[in-house]
């Protein structure tokens, strides 16, 4: 029964991990590396069922923002930190 529950968790788990991590299309309209912060025109954002919009995010680690520059096209990955604020976790150059 015990071995049931565990792999339930673990696939639970795996299967939000996995959802967390799916890449939205978007723009970068700013880029802000003395607060961190990138202002991205983006698709919708399912795992925080988010609607299409232009918003600024936070990012998880600020050496993000080294790869990005105004008007790229870009796919990225975004969610909540400890504290509920919306930031990005990774992104990459959107296939041309």
């Amino acid at each position: 029964m015990m071995k049931r529950v565990f792999a339930a968790i673990v696939a639970a788990g795996l299967a939000a991990s996995a959802f967390a991590q799916a890449l939205t299309d978007g723009e970068v309209r700013k880029v802000d590396k003395a607060t961190g912060k990138i202002t991205l025109k983006h698709g919708e954002i399912k795992n925080l069922d988010m609607p299409p919009m232009t918003m600024v995010f936070g990012v998880k680690d600020k050496a993000l923002l080294d790869k990005v520059k105004k008007g790229d096209k870009v796919r990225f990955a975004a969610d909540k930190n400890a504290k509920g604020e919306m930031i990005v976790t990774e992104v990459e150059a959107a296939a041309k």
